[in-house]
């Protein structure tokens, strides 16, 4: 799906980004990629979920509902993740900002400082 070369599109751009000290456009540049493998993270996580089948008898045809159940997923991971709900694209973002800023030699800002390495 387009969605999926999105996100990845974005996480190219996060790669690209942590090059260079994560300020300002930079950093926005990271809390979108962070936030797209997030929401990429979550639709798999979605999508693995739902391929279970419980062998019910199923009201609509299979592939309208499948295509609608697909839909809604990557819409629910896209909100979740720009709302942080599982805080992996902040603790990502905080990560790849503070190996862009010890690259560059400088500082790290922000959030950067106050969290951790460890996972």
């Amino acid at each position: 799906m387009t969605s999926a070369s999105t996100s990845t599109g974005a996480v190219s751009s996060a790669a690209a980004a942590a090059t260079s000290p994560a300020s300002g456009p930079d950093r926005a540049a990271l809390r979108k990629a962070a936030q797209g493998f997030e929401a990429m993270f979550l639709r798999q996580m979605l999508s693995t979920a739902r391929s279970t089948d419980l062998g019910g008898d199923d009201l609509f045809d299979k592939k309208q509902d499948d295509t609608f159940t697909q839909m809604r997923d990557e819409r629910f991971a896209e909100i979740a993740a720009k709302a942080g709900t599982l805080g992996l694209a902040t603790r990502l973002e905080s990560q790849l900002a503070s190996a862009a800023a010890q690259a560059s030699g400088a500082p790290a800002t922000g959030a950067t400082a106050k969290t951790g390495g460890g996972a």
